[in-house]
C-alpha cells in the first residue's frame, strides 16, 4: 500500500515519454531544438558579466561542437554559415569572423567523423579542446587584424574555462537530445 503522504503519480505522467507503439517524436521539435539551443548559447555575450579579460566561454560554439559530436548528421555541413552569422550579431567580433570560423569548424568536425567514426569521451574532449583553442586564437587574430591589440596570453583563462565547460555543454546537449526525441505524436 502506498504511503498516504506521497501523492500517487497519474497514469499520464507515469507513461509520459515511454516509447509506445505508433508514437513518434515531433518533427518540428526534433529539427528546430538543436538550432535554437546553439542560437541561445550564442547570446552569452549579452549576459551581465564584467571582467577585464575574456572569461566567458563561447557557449554557442561549445553547443555546436557538442551537437556535432553527439549527432554527426544532425546539422548539415553548411550550418556554420547561418549559425556563425547569428553569433556575429552578438559576439562583438568583426562581422564575418564567426561565419568563417564556424564553417571551418564544421569541416574539421566532419573530417574527424570520417577519420574516427568510433570515438570515446576522451577523444571527443581532446578534439573539442583542440578545436576550441584554435577557434579562440584565430578569433583573437581576426580581432587584432580588425584594429585590436590584445596578446594571446589574455586568452589562457578563457581557453581553460572553455575546455573545462565542454563536458557540461555535452551533458546539456545529451539531455536536450533525449527530450527532443520523446515520442509524443501518434503516427
Amino acid at each position: 500500500m502506498p504511503s498516504p503522504l506521497i501523492a500517487p503519480i497519474t497514469d499520464v505522467l507515469r507513461d509520459f515519454g515511454k516509447p509506445r507503439i505508433n508514437r513518434a517524436p515531433s518533427p518540428i521539435l526534433a529539427v528546430s531544438l538543436p538550432w535554437l539551443l546553439v542560437m541561445v548559447g550564442s547570446l552569452s555575450p549579452t549576459w551581465p558579466i564584467i571582467s577585464s579579460a575574456p572569461l566567458v566561454p563561447p557557449f554557442g560554439f561549445l553547443l555546436l561542437i557538442a551537437w556535432q559530436q553527439l549527432r554527426p548528421g544532425l546539422f548539415p555541413i553548411w550550418a556554420g554559415l547561418p549559425l556563425g552569422l547569428f553569433d556575429d550579431l552578438y559576439s562583438g567580433q568583426p562581422f564575418g569572423s564567426a561565419v568563417m570560423l564556424w564553417s571551418l569548424t564544421m569541416l574539421a568536425l566532419e573530417f574527424l567523423e570520417v577519420r574516427f567514426p568510433w570515438r570515446g569521451v576522451v577523444l571527443n574532449w581532446l578534439s573539442a579542446g583542440g578545436i576550441i583553442t584554435v577557434y579562440l586564437v584565430l578569433a583573437l587574430m581576426v580581432a587584432n587584424a580588425g584594429g585590436g591589440s590584445a596578446a594571446i596570453s589574455v586568452l589562457v583563462p578563457q581557453i581553460l574555462l572553455s575546455i573545462l565547460a565542454y563536458p557540461i555543454a555535452a551533458r546539456l546537449v545529451g539531455a536536450i537530445d533525449r527530450f527532443r526525441l520523446i515520442p509524443i505524436i501518434t503516427v
